[in-house]
């Protein structure tokens, strides 16, 4: 973690934003997979890592803000629990590491808000989305689980989301080391995939860059031949001649900052001609898009402009046709393009969405309820300070060629039949993470192969 006086700080400008009142902050505990004793590995809340330093389960923490204090709520092991765990630091001294001095036993804890309850004051609570976590508000505040997040401190989620959005020059260090592990990831399964080769395969080698590193992935390895499927955690299928390669995966490192990448390669030692006309399509969305950053740009501008050069290059093959403009305006790009640019990043890989997306990525402002358009999570104008991804992608998904088609949508922009020439292309993303400085936005993390001529030199040792 960091130096014990960054959380004092964090803490310090928390309590300037929001005055009054308590701020209850909910670690999380261990899960079972199946049993008790067989969890999965455990991962700390990010805004409880942000704001208390500790990366323990267990643990909660209440800011009295009229006070001026923190106190930190856990246990220390027992001998039972040290046979399991070996020594590990008490609760003081883990305490002291995020600058905290005021420490009392879990059990304490409804004490403590039973007593401000009595007394009238104030408990802002963040959105949960641990059960466990659910079921800690309804026993310490009567917030039945089906309205927890309703219950939830609009005036608290705001201040956590423009703090934890700018990040300082100790985060972006560490983001920038989960990019580089990230692209030692990438360069390795572009090097190491062969025909005849499982999916897993190339998922292992990743996985084992990312453990090795220190740190861990920083979200379930997508490694697939079916690059049209936009989350393909499947990793079942045998590597062909001709087909096309889609690798997203980030490390994570032992601070828990994020690294997010997507590169697609051929399985064979080139693209065809077909695959590197849509490979050109992307990249050239991606380029254009990465020019159009800067502080202030609404980064919803950034993405219509991608949507429309991916529209532009989708006519020049004969995918598309018409007003291109109109096009995108109405959604018909989105049988190609059908999510957002990008998503903000840092202790989460797409940053503090568990607070919700309309306060991260739009200010509080309604999203559209537009296919394609509304699964853009970044709306905002960029900030000095804003780790985001760019992520450009053209996807041909057969069921919704079918259904679009049958229900005879969009026909003035899509070229229908050409379009089921691609039934079987699969998808291409390009993804890269940046940073907005002062003046400018730059890239995080060390080069890889971006042009498709720089993919096929990997790919051709």
């Amino acid at each position: 973690m960091f130096a014990a006086q960054t959380y004092v700080a964090r803490r310090s400008r928390l309590q300037a934003q929001l005055g009054s009142g308590l701020l209850l902050f909910l670690g999380n505990d261990e899960s079972p997979m199946n049993y008790a004793d067989n969890t999965f590995h455990f991962r700390q809340d990010s805004t409880f890592l942000y704001f208390i330093g500790v990366d323990q389960p267990g643990w909660a923490a209440i800011m009295d803000l009229d006070q001026g204090t923190t106190t930190a709520f856990a246990n220390d092991l027992t001998l039972d629990d040290i046979v399991w765990t070996g020594v590990l630091p008490t609760v003081a001294e883990l305490a002291d590491r995020g600058g905290i001095t005021q420490t009392l036993p879990t059990a304490a804890l409804a004490d403590v808000v039973s007593a401000a309850k009595a007394g009238g004051r104030t408990m802002h609570v963040l959105p949960p989305y641990r059960p466990e976590n659910r079921l800690k508000l309804f026993r310490l505040l009567g917030i039945h689980p089906d309205q927890a997040r309703e219950a939830a401190s609009i005036e608290f989620i705001r201040a956590v989301v423009e703090m934890r959005a700018l990040k300082g020059a100790e985060e972006i260090a560490d983001l920038e080391k989960a990019v580089d592990t990230t692209v030692d990831m990438h360069l390795a399964a572009m090097a190491m995939a062969r025909p005849g080769m499982k999916e897993a395969d190339i998922a292992a080698r990743v996985t084992e860059i990312a453990l090795a590193a220190g740190g861990n992935l920083s979200f379930p390895v997508i490694a697939t031949i079916h690059g049209e499927t936009l989350h393909n955690h499947n990793h079942s299928h045998t590597l062909a001649a001709g087909q096309l390669f889609l690798l997203d995966a980030g490390a994570e490192t032992t601070n828990h900052y994020t690294g997010d990448l997507t590169c697609t390669f051929p399985v064979g030692t080139a693209f065809t001609p077909r695959q590197k006309d849509i490979y050109d399509v992307v990249l050239h969305a991606h380029l254009a898009a990465v020019a159009a950053l800067a502080p202030g740009m609404p980064f919803r501008d950034v993405h219509l402009l991608a949507c429309r050069t991916l529209a532009e290059g989708l006519k020049g093959l004969g995918l598309m046709k018409g007003d291109l403009d109109a096009a995108v305006e109405q959604g018909a790009h989105a049988m190609f393009f059908q999510c957002g640019l990008g998503h903000m990043m840092g202790l989460d890989v797409h940053d503090m969405e568990d607070l919700g997306e309309v306060w991260v990525g739009y200010e509080g402002r309604p999203k559209s309820t537009l296919f394609g358009i509304k699964s853009l999570r970044l709306a905002r104008p960029l900030k000095p300070g804003f780790v985001f991804t760019v992520e450009p992608g053209i996807y041909f998904i057969p069921e919704l060629m079918d259904r679009w088609r049958a229900e005879g949508k969009f026909t003035d922009f899509i070229s229908y039949d050409r379009l089921f020439s691609y039934r079987d292309f699969g998808g291409i993303r390009i993804e890269e993470d940046f940073v907005v400085g002062d003046g400018a936005c730059r890239r995080l993390g060390k080069p890889r192969p971006l042009t498709a001529a720089e993919v096929e030199s990997v790919r051709g040792v």
